[in-house]
C-alpha cells in the first residue's frame, strides 16, 4: 500500500513539473536608476504570512553580476520597512563617487613600484615620541 502512494506522488510531481509557472502578482513599488524594478506582496497576518514578500526584476536578465543600491538591498532583506526615497539613493550614490575619487587620488600619491609589506608585531603600532612609554618603565626609543 505504501508503494502506491509513493508512485502516485512521484507521478503527480512529474506531471506538475510540466505546468507553466506564473509569476507572483505583486505590486510594483518603484524602479531605481539602474533600471531594476522592485515588487512587494504585503504581509497578511490573518492568513499566516507575517513578513512581506519582496523581489526585483533586473534590467538585464542575462547579467548575473547584478548591482543594486544598498538601500534597496536592505529593503529587499526586510531590514527596513519602507522603500528608500530617491533623495536617499542620490545622497548615497554621491558619497560612493566621492569615496572612489578620494581612493583614486590616494592611490596616485603612492609610488606604484613601492612594495607594500605588512608590518607585524609591536612595530605596527604608532610611535609618538620620547615622552610616551611602550611598556611600563621602558622608553619607546633607544637613546
Amino acid at each position: 500500500m505504501a508503494q502506491r502512494s509513493i508512485i502516485g506522488t512521484i507521478l503527480k510531481n512529474f506531471i506538475n513539473s510540466f505546468k507553466v509557472l506564473q509569476k507572483p502578482s505583486g505590486k510594483l513599488v518603484s524602479t531605481d536608476f539602474l533600471g531594476n524594478k522592485y515588487f512587494e506582496i504585503p504581509a497578511d497576518p490573518q492568513g499566516g504570512k507575517r513578513r512581506p514578500s519582496r523581489w526585483f526584476d533586473p534590467a538585464t536578465k542575462d547579467d548575473f553580476q547584478q548591482e543594486i543600491p544598498a538601500e534597496w538591498e536592505a529593503w529587499l532583506r526586510n531590514r527596513r520597512a519602507d522603500p528608500p526615497t530617491e533623495d536617499e539613493i542620490k545622497a548615497s550614490y554621491a558619497l560612493m563617487l566621492l569615496k572612489k575619487k578620494n581612493a583614486a587620488a590616494l592611490e596616485s600619491k603612492t609610488p606604484s613600484g613601492a612594495p607594500t609589506q605588512a608590518i607585524k608585531g609591536m612595530e605596527s603600532f604608532p610611535q609618538y615620541g620620547d615622552e610616551y612609554e611602550m611598556m611600563a618603565g621602558k622608553k619607546q626609543f633607544k637613546e
